[in-house]
């Protein structure tokens, strides 16, 4: 999927626009136990509270897609005969109607996920969207309907304890104790089934998020999934390249390679943003290779991280830039200091080696503070 498709389909959780006829779902305690269950139709709830609704499941297709928003890529053979892909098309095909299969579901994600001693609401609602046709010029033809995509998705939401807060009487014109509820928080992950690529209905995708980009909730992908290849989150991905650098490099990771690489992908992300592209960006083995070529790593530390990046993402992954690098940050760290710099005045620092003793150097003009002194070097 890429973001305009993701738009598009978010367009939809409004009340005068979505197709959702009844959100499902069920109230988990911590300890694993259902305390309840949720059977809404949406027509009989008030405006509000179809707001609500709608609002956590549009979360779910919220972030940065290959951040919070993560391909789920199912094999031919688990589309072709799978227990989790069959319970997937199950749930779609009857627009979750089928209380065995969300029952099913429900258990699966239970029975795995790991909430810590947080409460949890997990939400299900299915639509029904009926393409409407593009003209050349990108514009959408109203009644030109080209196909219709069913889907459903969930929304996994942690549960706030209640606690005891003063709050106004409008009646008494007086604040008074009470509880504030149990309160559903914006959810924690969730995911979108099947994925809406081309404007159609993908079987072989699943789209699945996470609020937390560190922690992918590994344990519901397995869960749920099952597939082949589970996905690296984008911390992960990082500290991965960012080994692989170092273990290949070796006494060539030198600061100018580093800062090189890190300037050379910064300005791939913002030409991208710049010229407002709709696919994500993406670098192959073969591009990151000419990346560091041209920072100047030598043919045979390239060759080495050629066969290191085939171990550990594999040969025909793609990394987004996103992934492996913070283009708005620039740190230099040692055991006792930290530096943080301005990406794009990353010149401004250089090590040296003066009477055998390592140093980072740092030009300094004018505007030096230490403590919020301003000081003078002379």
């Amino acid at each position: 999927m890429n973001q305009k498709e993701l738009n598009e389909l978010r367009r939809r959780f409004k009340p005068d626009r979505t197709a959702i006829s009844k959100v499902y779902g069920c109230y988990v305690s911590s300890s694993r136990q259902i305390i309840s269950y949720v059977d809404a139709p949406l027509g009989l709830l008030s405006q509000e509270e179809q707001e609500m609704y709608l609002n956590l499941l549009k979360k779910t297709l919220s972030g940065t897609l290959g951040r919070n928003l993560i391909d789920i890529v199912f094999s031919t053979a688990q589309v072709a005969d799978s227990d989790e892909h069959r319970l997937l098309q199950t749930l779609r095909q009857t627009e979750l109607q089928d209380a065995n299969a969300r029952e099913s579901l429900y258990r699966r994600i239970i029975d795995a996920i790991d909430m810590g001693e947080s409460s949890y609401l997990i939400l299900l609602a299915a639509d029904t969207y009926d393409v409407p046709h593009r003209s050349r010029d990108d514009l959408e033809v109203p009644d030109a309907s080209e196909t219709v995509f069913r889907y459903f998705v969930c929304a996994i939401c942690p549960v706030k304890d209640p606690t005891l807060a003063l709050q106004y009487s409008d009646r008494d014109k007086e604040f008074r104790g009470g509880s504030t509820g149990h309160i559903a928080q914006p959810p924690a992950l969730g995911f979108l089934f099947p994925a809406f690529d081309d404007r159609a209905a993908n079987i072989y995708n699943a789209l699945f998020y996470s609020k937390d980009t560190a922690q992918l909730h590994q344990e519901v992908i397995d869960a749920v999934f099952r597939v082949q290849e589970a996905p690296m989150s984008p911390q992960e991905q990082q500290n991965v390249f960012t080994s692989a650098l170092t273990e290949t490099l070796e006494k060539d990771c030198s600061y100018d390679v580093v800062q090189s690489v890190h300037g050379q992908l910064s300005g791939m992300i913002e030409e991208h943003k710049a010229n407002k592209e709709v696919e994500p960006l993406v670098l192959s083995k073969t591009a990151v290779k000419r990346v560091l070529e041209s920072c100047g790593v030598p043919e045979e530390r390239t060759a080495t991280f050629d066969e290191k990046y085939d171990t550990v993402f594999g040969a025909d992954t793609e990394l987004r830039p996103r992934n492996i690098i913070n283009s708005k940050q620039f740190e230099v760290c040692t055991p006792d200091v930290t530096i943080r710099v301005n990406p794009e005045r990353s010149d401004l620092l250089e090590t040296r080696v003066i009477d055998g003793k390592k140093y980072i150097l740092i030009r300094a003009e004018e505007g030096v503070e230490v403590n919020g002194v301003q000081i003078h070097i002379s």
